[in-house]
């Protein structure tokens, strides 16, 4: 029996209705066909019209009287669900699944879709499922960081019945969730897809902050009894490849400094991309006569009231920042060097309402439907506006003709977020093409620039002298406190990571400090047994849940792992010509995209301009990649071999 299939108990009919009333209509249609195997409400009148924007299109856009109809249709159709537990249509086909989620959005859906479709509703074969695999005695696997990819990377182990143990350098769960909290700090990404997918969570708010986040990744640590197989305070300082013995050893320090080692057949880096805080070279920074700080490093029971603060950055973490602070700030000066587009963010701070959170707790069809609408809307869906277009008129400004019409819809809004102060305009108005950096959602940003106790510098912050900080025209502002909203090493993957390999080739020195790359940023060529989550080229610049992308990792590591159990292997080195074609696929693929567009910089390049952080791939693209490692792709050594030479 599949999940969409399961009913815990009988539903509350008084409490469906209810949810029915306030759930969205796109998903109901597909609840209804599923349950009905009723394909008329894959037609007209039924069909959604487009949503415009980022919006869930809660009424899908029809009149009153057809919402009336497929609202009274899905009560009744999940009452009897409700007291039969039958789905008319539990398994339907990956063609239909592609046209339901066509007619769900509004828009074409390519056909070829439809079998990540059904592994996201846990149907076909395709359905992400957990199954021990064969045992071998002194196999085990260390975890570095018990952030989001560790916690899922030991959950995986742990299904499969894989001893191990995670090393991290915090107190408790979390990585990034843990570490930052600043006022503000939440997702951009829908927290119904940034989330497990084994691991459903009751939302109160569509797009949560911080603290919901953090407690919900602790939670899922708590849930699966992590903290048994976990040691805090203890920082890896280096794992190193012994080739005699094909294993790992791993330096651990502990808070109370003592230097313990660990030897393992595999080591999974958890560690992620935006954990190394990045401190811009600012002249007489450690001078500055009150509090300064990145944000990662937020002091705990700040106050700001009635203070003069100055906030250097105006990316993601400064756009999230500055709206939370302004009204307790007595002046609030941004440095925003560096321009960003942003877009109108409908649902920012919006609540769950009660019912849809009872219907999505208790009608798993509903919920699988959601985060599916969801994914595609948040990251496939744009992905064709991104490519550059070689006939295109005006590369100066846009790719294509899409993104085009995508920058004067965002410069419209931006206009209208200014209202009176249009001559802030030419200072926030980006000169390069949407999307070029990742596109940012816009939480109060523009209305609060504009308001007259706060001051924005379209400048560098070049020289601070006591309480004095001076822009890179000349201009002076005075700041009780300095926040550095300057974001992070993203390009030095691994940075805080020492990995020697085959041969005592480090890791880093390979990677030429930030020119990192790994086949399917999983795996690289004279580093055995050693996977990354979130490596090279596994970000996600055009939006869309990176947990979705771990998770895809973790598919692949597992069928690694179920490889080297199965046949006895003793290593599995990706092999070097596959590792190099597959970062000359990554670059060319790139080099056809808005991020490597000349006109701008971003946290994506490295120093040499080469995307590092980022994938050039649609999500459907590398879930494709990720299902099943490849024997031929790698060097194999079995375990026979192994020990003969250690004999």
């Amino acid at each position: 029996m599949s999940d969409i299939e399961k009913i815990a108990e009988r539903l509350d009919l008084t409490r469906l209705e209810e949810a029915v009333e306030s759930a969205n209509i796109p998903t109901l249609l597909m609840v209804l066909v599923q349950l009905t195997a009723d394909l008329k409400w894959l037609e007209a009148p039924y069909r959604p019209l487009r949503p415009r924007g980022l919006d869930d299109n809660d009424d899908a856009r029809l009149p009153p009287e057809i919402q009336r109809e497929i609202r009274d249709a899905a009560c009744a159709a999940l009452t009897r669900w409700s007291e039969t537990g039958e789905v008319a249509l539990a398994s339907p086909a990956p063609e239909l699944l592609a046209r339901m989620l066509s007619v769900s959005m509004g828009e074409d859906v390519p056909e070829a879709y439809g079998e990540n479709i059904a592994a996201g509703l846990g149907i076909g074969p395709q359905a992400r499922r957990f199954a021990p695999l064969p045992q071998r005695a002194g196999f085990r696997a260390l975890i570095v960081g018990a952030g989001v990819s560790g916690i899922c990377a030991a959950i995986r182990l742990q299904k499969a019945g894989i001893p191990f143990q995670i090393f991290e350098k915090n107190d408790a769960f979390g990585g990034t969730w843990y570490e930052n909290r600043y006022p503000g700090c939440g997702v951009d990404t829908p927290n119904h897809i940034y989330s497990f997918s084994f691991a459903p969570h009751d939302w109160a708010q569509y797009f949560a902050l911080r603290d919901e986040l953090y407690a919900y990744f602790r939670g899922v640590a708590e849930r699966f009894n992590l903290a048994d197989h976990t040691t805090f305070e203890a920082t890896v300082e280096e794992a190193r490849w012994l080739e005699e013995s094909r294993e790992w050893q791993v330096r651990i320090r502990h808070a109370d400094g003592r230097i313990t080692e660990e030897r393992a057949a595999i080591v999974i880096s958890g560690v992620g991309v935006l954990n190394t805080p990045l401190v811009p070279p600012i002249e007489g920074l450690e001078s500055f006569s009150g509090q300064s700080f990145h944000t990662a490093h937020w002091p705990q029971n700040l106050d700001l009231t009635g203070k003069k603060v100055a906030v250097v950055g105006n990316g993601a973490t400064a756009m999230q920042i500055v709206p939370a602070i302004a009204d307790a700030t007595a002046h609030l000066t941004v440095f925003a060097r560096s321009k960003q587009w942003a877009a109108p963010f409908p649902q920012f701070r919006r609540a769950v309402p009660d019912p849809v959170r009872w219907l999505l707790a208790n009608v798993p069809l509903y919920q699988k439907w959601y985060r599916q609408r969801l994914a595609w809307t948040f990251n496939d869906r744009i992905h064709p506006s991104l490519q550059k277009d070689p006939d295109w008129p005006h590369p100066e400004r846009a790719l294509n003709a899409t993104n085009d019409h995508h920058r004067r819809m965002f410069t419209d809004y931006v206009k209208a977020e200014l209202g009176p102060r249009q001559d802030l305009l030419e200072k926030v108005l980006p000169d390069f093409p949407p999307f070029g950096k990742r596109m940012l959602l816009d939480n109060g940003w523009y209305r609060t620039v504009a308001r007259p106790d706060v001051t924005l510098v379209d400048q560098r912050l070049t020289k601070i002298e006591g309480d004095t900080l001076t822009a890179s025209d000349g201009s002076r502002h005075q700041a009780d406190v300095l926040i550095l909203a300057t974001g992070f090493k993203a390009a030095e993957i691994l940075g805080s990571l020492p990995v020697i390999g085959r041969g005592g080739a480090s890791l880093r020195e390979v990677w030429k400090g930030d020119d990192a790359q790994a086949y399917l940023g999983t795996v690289v060529a004279g580093f055995p047994n050693f996977f990354t989550l979130l490596g090279p080229n596994v970000g996600l610049g055009h939006g869309g849940s990176i947990i979705s992308s771990i998770e895809n990792q973790m598919d692949y590591v597992m069928s690694v792992l179920e490889m080297m159990l199965r046949e006895n292997l003793a290593a599995v080195e990706v092999k070097s010509p596959v590792y190099e074609d597959y970062a000359r696929r990554v670059d060319e693929a790139h080099s056809r995209m808005v991020w490597t567009h000349p006109g701008m910089e971003n946290w994506y390049r490295n120093s040499r301009g080469r995307v590092v952080a980022i994938t050039p791939w649609r999500n459907d693209d590398f879930w494709r990649m990720t299902r099943r490692a490849r024997p031929e792709d790698f060097e194999l050594t079995p375990a026979a071999t192994a020990q003969a030479a250690c004999a």
